[in-house]
């Protein structure tokens, strides 16, 4: 049988529980996930020499990482060709493309630095997501950036934020597409700190500071992101989830929360959280990774948080209210397959989610028929979404799972191999 032979048949099944998967596939064309460009270098950027610092660490040494921007740009443009859906390209400030002869220092980069990028995503129709770079720099002060009780740190650090502010309105200008702008940092302490409520004091006045230059907030979407603990810090952190939510949900006008479902303890589960949020912010972003016991950022794979992640927002019609992205780095694997790899991933998760008889689930759940609940989710499980995804590869003129890894394969031993 041919790919739209067993599309076909499929297309029946889901049809017999009110699911139309034409529909589902359309929908997910048109669904945008940022795609992060660190996972192309191990996070080392382009504008400093050192080692990554600040609560991340990469292990691994693959052959043929990107070292040079334009590398960076061939590696994506090749993972990006075997991804099906839209993309956004989600870019740290670190990242910075500098003239031959030209350096600025974080607090003074501006928009011309990311020009190259520019051309990049305009070259592939996509729009850019932005990052301050709040780690690996020698102004980080004994492991403090905006918390730092040291002014002048906190002012370098803030100034940083503001250029950012800057870059992040020319991207969304330069594309047409809003640009989320995510502010994380990694500070806090490896053991019990004397004081917690400072830093946090500290933090929020230097957000406010960052948030006091002029944007327009229908084209720059700046976000505060959590975190439980980093390398070096586990004790505390000063961006917690409690923090974070909090200073979103009082400065609705101007910011959104981000969750990074790596950043909380194994046992939380942050599908369980998209709805809760949905009560209460008319927009969030979402990062999306893989935590093995840890905030490991593991490539994504189709495993089950990811699968209720893409549920939640599915079935809480909230497609246009989460800014997804895709945040994890892995040097012990081909790096362009692990950033094809895990869009892929979640565009499955969304695809299973589209694909879902939402409507008739709820109805059960509302009328306490919870018996008959439980049997019709397992036997959702087992429709063959298998021959949608293969449709839908199909459509949009993209190589099958099975031969997925022979493209990459193929681009390993003509440019990866030859770096080294």
């Amino acid at each position: 049988m041919t790919v739209q032979e067993r599309y076909e048949a499929a297309r029946k099944m889901y049809a017999d529980v009110g699911v139309d998967t034409d529909a589902a596939i359309a929908k997910l064309k048109e669904i945008p996930v940022s795609l992060h460009c660190w996972q192309g270098d191990d996070v080392t950027g382009f504008d400093h020499d050192g080692p990554l610092t600040g609560g991340i660490q990469t292990t691994g040494n693959y052959p043929g990482k990107a070292k040079t921007p334009e590398q960076l740009m061939q590696d994506m443009e090749e993972a990006m060709s075997l991804m099906p859906g839209k993309k956004k390209l989600n870019l740290h400030a670190s990242y910075a493309i500098f003239e031959k002869g030209e350096f600025a220092d974080r607090d003074k980069l501006e928009p011309k630095h990311f020009r190259k990028w520019v051309d990049f995503a305009k070259k592939h129709h996509v729009g850019i997501d932005f990052n301050p770079t709040f780690f690996s720099h020698d102004k980080v002060k004994d492991g403090l950036t905006l918390t730092s009780p040291d002014e002048e740190t906190r002012k370098f650090w803030i100034e940083h934020g503001k250029a950012c502010i800057r870059i992040s309105q020319y991207f969304a200008e330069q594309t047409g597409v809003p640009c989320v702008m995510n502010i994380w940092t990694g500070d806090g302490f490896k053991d019990i700190p004397a004081d917690r409520m400072g830093p946090r004091v500290r933090y929020k006045e230097s957000i406010d500071a960052i948030l006091s230059e002029p944007f327009d907030t229908n084209l720059v979407k700046p976000c505060v992101e959590s975190k439980v603990f980093g390398i070096g810090v586990e004790a505390y952190t000063v961006g917690s989830a409690e923090f974070s939510l909090s200073y979103a949900a009082m400065n609705k006008d101007k910011c959104l929360p981000l969750m990074d479902n790596g950043h909380y303890h194994p046992l939380e589960y942050v599908s369980d959280k998209i709805p809760a949020m949905l009560c209460f912010y008319p927009e969030f972003a979402l990062h999306i990774t893989r935590g093995v016991r840890w905030d490991s950022d593991h490539v994504l794979i189709l495993d089950d948080e990811t699968k209720e992640m893409a549920k939640e927002i599915v079935r809480d019609n909230a497609l246009d209210r989460v800014y997804m992205a895709l945040d994890y780095f892995d040097a012990s694997i081909n790096r362009v397959s692990a950033l094809a790899t895990g869009f892929r991933s979640w565009q499955k998760a969304l695809l299973i989610a589209l694909c879902t008889p939402n409507a008739m689930l709820k109805a059960l759940q509302d009328t306490n028929q919870m018996s008959k609940l439980m049997v019709m989710n397992e036997a959702v499980k087992m429709l063959p979404i298998g021959e949608i995804w293969d449709e839908y590869l199909r459509r949009e003129g993209v190589v099958d799972d099975l031969h997925f890894y022979d493209e990459i394969e193929k681009y390993e031993n003509e440019v990866l191999e030859k770096r080294n």
